[in-house]
């Protein structure tokens, strides 16, 4: 699979197996971000995820194993029709007339009307990328293949900040991002994820898709910190985002292991989160009793344990009082 550089590390990225779980997860709620219309005419019960969708192209000896291929029904004439989707995290010339190879394929096999969508998560080019392949003679038009395209890196991410929808939470991360708003729009993702009251398994998912495609550096981090902190979110809500923020910390610990990092990289990475969860603390305490005298301020940031201050801010969300926390 290709990598990703992000601006801390290079991470290697399994591309397509990110976007499959994804998709099979949240399969209506990507049509219902993306194509509403078609979400409304399918019956939902219906649908069925084909599995083994295997090709063999005899002329050229190369295979094919189609990204998702679904059956449902239509509401209005109970008949079956089948969803193509194929993810391209790269985009070469020669895909459409490969795409419309799977859906001569996937046609021929089924005999069923199919529609065909691709979903492009390559960060460069911008430009357009086609949805149609055509055949041209010189006495005209034999041929004419036309598809849907979502092309996420020609979509702001803040046409989706408020959507409710859980696949624009996630595919946020991989929109059109200005560097700067980097460390905001993955607070917004995680902000997004924790309203829409999924259950753990749907929310680990999502989580982990935003943190390996919005990878931060450590001045970035700083800002996302900051402002994850001052978000304006439930008790509940918070508590579950110290808990994805917290298996992002490990993850990214991990990797600092297995890469290697310099002693005064790492010093620097622990200071900063240091503070980060101070100052997550604070505004967990404010939001739960108010203005707080200077000696609870000053104890919270005379703290220097992140594993103290982590559990302090799980017990603050519970609390009845300061006292309860020796505070």
């Amino acid at each position: 699979m290709n990598g990703t550089e992000s601006a801390g590390f290079v991470l290697a990225i399994d591309h397509d197996r990110l976007f499959k779980e994804l998709l099979t997860t949240f399969f209506v709620e990507f049509l219902e971000l993306f194509f509403p219309k078609l979400a409304e005419s399918l019956k939902r019960d219906s649908i069925e995820f084909l599995t083994q969708e295997h090709f063999v192209n005899v002329l050229e000896g190369d295979e094919y194993h189609a990204d998702i291929v679904l059956k449902a029904v239509f509401k209005d004439s109970d008949t079956f029709f089948l969803i193509h989707v194929e993810h391209q995290s790269t985009a070469p010339a020669t895909f459409p007339r490969r795409f419309f190879r799977y859906y001569s394929a996937i046609f021929e096999k089924h005999g069923l009307p199919v529609y065909p969508i691709v979903i492009y998560s390559h960060d460069a080019p911008k430009k357009a990328q086609p949805n149609v392949y055509r055949v041209d003679f010189p006495g005209g038009e034999v041929l004419r293949f036309k598809y849907r395209v979502v092309q996420l890196n020609r979509l702001s991410w803040r046409r989706f900040v408020d959507s409710q929808n859980p696949m624009g939470s996630a595919l946020m991360a991989k929109m059109k991002i200005a560097e700067r708003d980097r460390p905001r729009v993955k607070v917004e993702c995680l902000r997004l994820m924790v309203t829409l009251k999924l259950d753990r398994a749907r929310m680990r998912l999502i989580a982990s898709f935003v943190d390996s495609y919005l990878n931060l550096n450590e001045a970035e981090d700083r800002l996302f910190q900051q402002s994850l902190a001052k978000a304006k979110l439930l008790p509940k809500q918070r508590e579950e985002v110290v808990e994805i923020v917290t298996s992002w910390e490990r993850k990214g610990m991990e990797i600092g292991r297995m890469e290697g990092r310099n002693q005064g990289r790492s010093e620097g990475r622990t200071e900063g989160a240091l503070d980060a969860w101070r100052l997550a603390l604070l505004d967990v305490l404010v939001s739960r009793f108010g203005t707080l005298e200077n000696s609870v301020s000053d104890r919270v940031r005379s703290l220097g344990s992140i594993d103290d201050l982590r559990a302090l801010t799980h017990r603050a969300l519970s609390a009845t009082s300061l006292r309860e926390l020796d505070l």
